[in-house]
This record gives structure tokens, sequence and C-alpha cells, in this order.
């Protein structure tokens, strides 16, 4: 229970339909430097469960949440990746230690507020072509579609999955905030938090500064001309309209986005056109890693690692929805693996792609799974 509203009336419904309930915070690391409102957090997620009259504890992973969050995301963006620590919060601290722990403490399921849905089903097997069935649980996106959730839930495994409850995942945001109020909570209209997981809303630059030392570097055009500065292309990521200087008044009128970043040479490549304007003259081959890569072309490829199917490999040569960050629009996808490693086939060009992101795959409403993107080429 975070203090927010959605966890809140999670723990109401659980409670409505008889089970045994108990509210937990988890307390997690928080910059010395940023004020921090954990402490308002906690009271309100007290008051809650003494709302509802169920016990309230405190659950302590500040160091785990440094290491496996934050250090984490440090040493990606170090290596010019672009990672994703709410992926890494839910995968490690929710429904890893937080998981154990209550598993330990003899709770049959945990739950959270997530806006996603767990299914109890007969799958079909997808494991090599085998058309078997068992009995499994899956993931599917949540009802609200603004705010559905399960993109962030893509490492999650079915195992785990057996023991986790998304209560709300069939509600709308609208839904949630009235039963808030039928049920007298206090934080009925409370506002949405915001930003990195646990820590809240940060400037991104100014968080990384603390742990890598600023250095200027080159603003560069599709041509390799010098146009402007930056104060480090590793906190800098592909797509993004902020963060450089351009000298040129003309060109700083218009709209910039940076579409490549060479680590190594501490440059960036700006462009008005996103990456569209690369699409006759970029041939990338099976891209560099750890390097924000330019994608054009006719089709994008993409490279994954460290992939997780929830309840079984993807079909060879099926078209699946796939999205590359959160609330993109799902894009169509062939998936195959070779040597080992997935491969993601785009039917039509995409922009803004920068390794170390998550890839998640989509089969209508279930999430499949998905990987962090290594490379990316252009076919």
């Amino acid at each position: 229970m975070s203090g927010g509203v959605d966890s809140s009336v999670s723990a109401a419904l659980l409670q409505k339909a008889g089970y045994i309930v108990k509210g937990v915070f988890i307390k997690a690391w928080y910059p010395d430097w940023q004020e921090c409102n954990w402490r308002d957090e906690r009271r309100d997620a007290m008051r809650v469960c003494a709302r509802l009259n169920i016990p309230f504890i405190t659950l302590d992973l500040e160091k785990e949440y440094k290491k496996e969050v934050v250090d984490y995301m440090v040493r990606e963006y170090k290596a010019g990746r672009t990672p994703n620590p709410d992926v890494m919060c839910n995968k490690e601290i929710k429904f890893g230690h937080f998981l154990r722990l209550a598993k330990k403490d003899g709770a049959d399921f945990i739950a959270t507020g997530h806006y996603a849905r767990r299914k109890e089903v007969r799958i079909m097997n997808r494991e090599f072509g085998i058309k078997n069935e068992k009995l499994g649980v899956l993931i599917e996106a949540g009802k609200d579609k603004e705010k559905d959730q399960s993109y962030f839930l893509w490492t999650l495994t079915e195992k785990q999955l057996e023991n986790i409850l998304f209560p709300i995942g069939h509600l709308r945001k609208s839904e949630v905030r009235r039963l808030a109020k039928k049920f007298n909570l206090l934080n009925a209209e409370k506002k949405d938090s915001q930003g990195l997981c646990f820590i809240g809303k940060v400037d991104m630059k100014d968080f990384l500064s603390h742990y890598i030392k600023p250095k200027k570097g080159r603003v560069l055009d599709l041509n390799g001309n010098t146009i402007g500065s930056h104060e480090g292309a590793v906190f800098l990521t592909i797509g993004q309209r902020h963060g450089f200087t351009v000298r040129n008044k003309l060109i700083s009128q218009k709209p910039l986005y940076i579409v490549q970043k060479n680590i190594e040479k501490n440059t960036i490549t700006v462009s008005e056109n996103t990456l569209s304007s690369l699409a006759s003259s970029t041939r990338a081959p099976l891209g560099v890693k750890g390097k924000g890569i330019m994608a054009g072309g006719k089709k994008t490829q993409i490279l994954l690692t460290g992939t997780n199917w929830i309840t079984g490999r993807p079909e060879v040569n099926k078209t699946y929805g796939v999205r590359i960050r959160y609330r993109q629009p799902l894009q169509d996808a062939k998936i195959k693996i070779e040597k080992g490693k997935w491969l993601v086939t785009f039917k039509r060009t995409l922009v803004d792609i920068a390794s170390g992101q998550s890839l998640v795959v989509y089969d209508k409403n279930e999430c499949l799974g998905g990987g962090v993107i290594e490379r990316i080429r252009v076919l």
C-alpha cells in the first residue's frame, strides 16, 4: 500500500471479498539531496488501514532498492542505454523481495494496485509448435486503456502469478475513485503519483549528475556538422527534444530530436524530422551495443536480450502487437529466434528507439512477455 487510491481500493475490495488482508508499505531508498514525502505517503497508507481495520506493516527495502533499481539505472545511462527503472522496480522489489517475504510470512497472495488483469485459463502450449493445452495464469491489459500498466509487468513469470492479485484491473480509474468514496477512504481524490517508482518526479539530468560528471560535447546535424553543445550524451536519450543547445537561431527555432548518440565521442546527432529523413540514407548494421542507434529504411528489426515469456514462447511468423514505450500504440511485428536470440521485425519503420528500453509483446489483450532492446538494425 503506497498511500495512493489504487492500492487502497485494492485492499478494500479484497477485504470485501473475504480475504484476510494486511497492508504493507514498502520503504524504498530516497536521495538525501531531494525533498521526499515518503512519510506522508506512509501516513496515508496507515490511515487507510485504520479505516479498514487491517494490520499495517512497514517493509524496509531501502538497500535492495538502491542496489537493484537506482544503481542499475545509473549503470545503464553510463553505458549509453535508456533503462526502465519502473520495470526493474516491479521485477526486483514488488514481485521479487516483497513476494518472497510475504510467502515466507505465510501469505497466499500479494496484491497491488496495478491496472492489469490476472486470468486463470487453459492455454495453448506455444513451445516449439506443440499443440497441447495446460492450465495456466496469464496477464491481460487493464480495462482502462489510459491507465493500463501491463507494459511494466512483462518480467513476471507464470509461477509468480500464481501468488499475485490485481484487484482493480477490471475497473476504470473513475470507478476506482467512486469506490474509494463509497469505502470512505481519505485519499479518494488524491492525485496520482508520477515519475520514478517510489521516488516520484525527478529531473533525470539533475538526478544522474550526482553519479555521473557532466562533460561538454558536440551537437551534430545529419551531415556531421557541429551546430551546438550539450552537457553529456549519457544524460540524453533517442527522441528527446531538450537538453542541448543549438547556436544557429534559425535552426534552434525548429523542433529538433536526438536521432543518434555516440557515447565514446560524446556527441549527439539531431534532426527536425525525427528519424524519417534517415530512411533512404541510413543502412545501420545490427547496431553497436550500448549506443543509441538510428532506425530508418523500410523495416525495423530489433534484437532482444533478457527475454521472458509468461505462458510460453511466441509462435514464429504470427503477427503480434508490440510496444517499446508505455502507452505507445501497438505496432504489428513478427518474432523469431536465431542462434538463441529473439528477433522482432516490424512491418514499418519505427522511430525513437534506444537500446535498454523494454519491448513488450501482446496477443490481443494478453501480455505475452518481452525483453530488453539490445540492438537495432534497418532492413
